[in-house]
């Protein structure tokens, strides 16, 4: 049960509810035992001519009973549907809460479509445990306890008979077929976790895979796992019927056992005789309580290994990644204030390699400074972005914003503090009006047009329709759309990776000429791959293998004649 006490306690917040299903099920429950075993009884009642008045109770009894069953039933299923719907509102926005720190550095852990698996798939598995896990059983027991009570007055030979059923119905069989269900839950949701993942890929990669002429192969990969996973399912199904038969046989043998032996005890006047049909008749009913009990083990295996594959992807995070909760975080940034920044002898990996992506790195960027970092491909210059954005918290060395460890500040408040344009930036089906909201609510509709007309985005329309991410713009034209977001925003800390790689150098040079003008007492962090316009940053970055290999101005490093310089020399030889 240890990898259900999440999802208990998240059902433990509906006590009301688990309170009033519990109690409606054992009305229900109660309510057709009652009803059969009047039923039985006023047969043999009427068989041997009683009192009028005998007859005429037993009817009255039979319709309270009728209407107690069913009125109980419709609660019994109200209020257990409805504490339902409420745990998996509460499991999603938890599950929510914790998941939301960890982006993105989950994603070197989870491929995309497993994660929407679990998401979707483990959640909505996870409904079935209280339905068909949690409260049953109780119900049951309360139920069964309570009908052999009722039979002791009558036969105790009978009410041992029923105790004896209850063992084999309700947890013999149960647990052995417990067992056997164990192997088949975990291949049936493996299998399941493969198909959502393999699914999700196919569609993210379909163009690419048209291009490729791999689309066959892909979608033959596809059929595959999706006839395993049907396989297992039915599997499962063969399973669950079979357990089903036998607890209904062993249900049925004990009514015949009861029959037989009351038949025994009327003949040796153990038990009067009006009384066996009733007996007979609630062994046939309170066994329909055990039914569930055929597919608990099922829902049980399905509900453990759901909620195990849903939370041991923020459990093994949070545990093993040292993610620092909230509410330790106490500091917060100026937004109003320029920032400045020291990272001290940083080194840092990414998660599960043992290659260092940054080693040693020793930067200062005072506040108000514009600072460019410049160097090949994979030389650690968007990672330095990453542990600035709080993106990642697990690195040697410390990094210090304005005065404060970045660790001790919130991520809210260094995200809330920065204009921030990444490599790969997301936009969401609407308008090119709702992206841009994204950087704040209470912008206006002039100052988007500005913010457009900056970019040189002026021929778009705020109407204009943004598919999902943003499938019908140009590379340039995300970038530039990116860039106005950022404008729009104002903050102090402009944070800009490669914000201009897939735009013409006309439009990149109004562009800049707009953001400097706009940052002029910001501070600006610019990593980029062109070399040119640099001139008036006021210091510039050289990096290569995670390394810091030269700083200083532009005059300086053309002056010294490093590694800069002959960067520089190769960019003017190809644009030569």
């Amino acid at each position: 049960m240890r990898e259900l006490t999440t999802v208990i306690k998240l059902i433990m917040l509906e006590r009301k509810d688990i309170f009033l299903s519990i109690l409606f099920g054992f009305l229900a429950g109660m309510g057709a035992v009652s009803l059969f075993a009047n039923s039985g009884y006023l047969i043999s009642m009427a068989a041997i001519n009683p009192p009028l008045y005998v007859l005429t109770t037993s009817i009255a009894l039979l319709k309270l009973f009728s209407a107690t069953r069913a009125a109980s039933k419709y609660g019994e299923r109200y209020f257990s549907h409805r504490a339902t719907f409420t745990m998996l509102s509460n499991l999603r926005v938890h599950f929510f809460e914790k998941l939301e720190p960890l982006a993105p550095r989950i994603f070197h852990r989870f491929r995309s479509g497993d994660l929407l698996s679990r998401i979707v798939g483990d959640v909505e598995s996870l409904q079935n445990f209280f339905l068909r896990v949690y409260y049953p059983p109780i119900v049951m027991m309360i139920v069964f306890l309570s009908t052999i009570a009722f039979t002791t007055f009558f036969s105790v030979h009978v009410a041992v008979t029923l105790l004896v059923g209850l063992v084999l119905t309700g947890f013999v069989i149960p647990a052995w077929f417990a067992l056997k269900q164990y192997k088949i839950m975990s291949q049936l949701r493996e299998k399941r976790g493969v198909v959502s993942t393999e699914a999700t890929e196919f569609f993210y990669g379909f163009r690419d895979l048209k291009l490729y002429q791999k689309l066959d192969t892909q979608e033959k990969n596809v059929r595959t796992t999706a006839d395993q996973y049907v396989k297992e399912q039915r599997r499962d199904s063969i399973h669950e019927l079979y357990s089903t038969s036998i607890i209904q046989m062993i249900s049925l043998s004990v009514s015949w056992f009861v029959l037989g032996l009351g038949a025994y005890l009327v003949g040796t006047g153990e038990l009067e005789g009006v009384f066996l049909a009733m007996l007979v008749m609630i062994s046939l009913t309170v066994f329909e309580n055990a039914t569930p009990m055929a597919i608990f083990p099922a829902y049980y295996e399905d509900s453990r290994r759901a909620a195990t594959r849903l939370f041991s992807v923020i459990n093994d995070e949070s545990e093993n990644k040292g993610v620092v909760e909230e509410e330790l975080l106490t500091k917060e940034l100026q937004e109003k204030d320029p920032i400045s920044i020291n990272m001290n002898n940083i080194s840092f990996s990414y998660p599960g390699e043992a290659r260092k992506t940054l080693s040693e790195i020793n930067i200062d960027i005072p506040s108000g400074t514009k600072t460019a970092i410049v160097g090949p491909s994979g030389s650690g210059k968007s990672t330095l972005i990453q542990l600035l954005l709080k993106f990642y918290d697990e690195y040697d060395g410390d990094i210090v914003v304005n005065g404060s460890t970045l660790a001790q500040v919130r991520k809210e408040s260094v995200w809330k503090a920065t204009n921030t344009v990444l490599q790969s930036n997301h936009f969401f089906y609407g308008t090119i009006r709702d992206n841009l909201l994204l950087a704040r609510d209470t912008v206006t509709d002039e100052e988007m047009k500005q913010a457009l007309e900056m970019v040189d985005l002026n021929e778009f329309s705020l109407d204009d329709k943004v598919i999902e991410k943003g499938g019908n713009l140009s590379g340039g034209e995300k970038q530039r759309l990116a860039i106005a977001r950022a404008i729009l925003k104002g903050s102090r800390l402009w944070l800009l990776d490669e914000p201009t790689s897939s735009v013409d150098f006309v439009t990149e040079k109004k562009i800049y000429s707009h953001l400097f003008d706009l940052g002029k007492e910001d501070t600006v962090v610019l990593i980029s791959h062109r070399l040119t316009g640099l001139e008036q940053m006021d210091q510039i970055i050289v990096m290569e293998h995670g390394r810091v290999v030269e700083t200083g101005t532009y005059d300086e490093l053309m002056e010294r004649k490093g590694y800069f310089y002959q960067l520089k020399e190769i960019e003017k030889s190809v644009l030569m």
